[in-house]
């Protein structure tokens, strides 16, 4: 059993798939977990490290999926769309960089405010 020769895939190089359009949806995909972050910055550090590890795990989760969702819909439900796998990493990749972005800021704005703190 063979597939013949022009059904197979052809050999796409990691850079072929960087395109304008994924560094926009890497983009995006950053800017929506910060925003929804940025909403519960204050109950985030009210909480304890556990109820703060959650929250921040189930936005990381939230974003990855409406990405893969906007995917899901461009194939669908859209007309003249289509989807694509590296669309949907680069959703991904945006909403897990987002997050790290927000959580590495909002960590250096605690050690400031605590370093301030011993100050007084």
């Amino acid at each position: 059993m063979g597939l013949p020769g022009k059904y197979f895939p052809t050999v796409v190089c990691f850079w072929d798939w960087l395109s304008p359009d994924k560094i926009v949806h890497l983009i995006l995909f950053a800017v929506l977990p910060c925003v929804t972050l940025w909403g519960y910055r204050k109950h985030l550090f009210n909480q304890n490290y556990q109820h703060r590890k959650k929250l921040i795990i189930t936005i990381t989760v939230i974003s990855i999926l409406y990405g893969g969702l906007t995917e899901l819909m461009q194939k669908y439900v859209f007309i003249n769309r289509y989807c694509s796998i590296f669309d949907f990493l680069a959703d991904a990749l945006g909403s897990i960089t987002g997050v790290i972005f927000f959580t590495f800021i909002m960590q250096k704005k605690l050690k400031k405010i605590k370093k301030s703190d011993v100050n007084i």
